[in-house]
């Protein structure tokens, strides 16, 4: 799959292969779920999952907590 069919599934709602979590955030991104996107950003411990964190709150535009990241 490529990414760029992996984020149209993400978007239209369709079912996704086993993703990792900073992948599942960014597919629940795609889809709108901020909430969701960042419960699984916020659920890693590794830096991917910190990088899509803060990329999350620069997009809400929390720069503060984005820079915590």
């Amino acid at each position: 799959m490529t990414a760029e069919e992996l984020l149209r599934a993400a978007r239209e709602g369709n079912a996704l292969p086993p993703l990792s979590g900073p992948l599942q955030a960014l597919a629940a991104d795609a889809r709108g779920d901020w909430d969701g996107a960042h419960a699984f950003a916020q659920d890693g411990e590794d830096a991917e999952s910190a990088w899509v964190h803060a990329y999350l709150h620069r997009k809400e535009g929390d720069l503060a907590n984005a820079g915590y990241w």
